[in-house]
């Protein structure tokens, strides 16, 4: 379902919800949607960013990097990994979607796409490990 309709079908009045169609990824995602409150007037302190769980990580690091003057807040689902999975319907798939996240957390801050965060030495061995079995299908060159 995507966020517009489960926003109506809360409660919230249709002319309160502004829609960013255009974003290809999550920095134009952060991009377009602060140049479409801006022209509608609105100048937030605090955003708050709803993304997969396994994305809430990067999220906050490219708002970060792309919108230093407000405060970010992340949130998900709060689902535990095996219902993930069984959500997706495919291991292998989620296991390449982390590995893959998990990268970008890594790179992007190096193309300056994001903010430097620590990775615990134990993660960066797990996603070193995963690569190793083959869970590769979602990481960038």
């Amino acid at each position: 379902m995507h966020f517009r309709e489960h926003a109506l079908e809360l409660g919230v009045p249709d002319d309160a919800i502004l829609v960013e169609p255009n974003a290809a990824n999550t920095g134009q995602n952060i991009t377009f949607t602060r140049e479409l409150l801006a022209a509608a007037g609105i100048v937030p302190e605090t955003v708050l960013l709803v993304s997969k769980p396994y994305m809430e990580r990067r999220s906050f690091a490219t708002a970060r990097k792309l919108w230093p003057e407000v405060e970010v807040r992340c949130a998900s689902e709060p689902l535990e990994l095996d219902d993930y999975v069984k959500s997706i319907g495919d291991e292998k798939l989620v296991l390449d979607m982390l590995v893959g996240d998990h990268q970008r957390v890594i790179e992007y801050p190096k193309l300056g796409f994001a903010i430097a965060q620590d990775v615990p030495e134990d993660v960066h061995d797990a996603y070193e490990s995963l690569i190793r079995d083959g869970f590769t299908s979602r990481l960038i060159d």
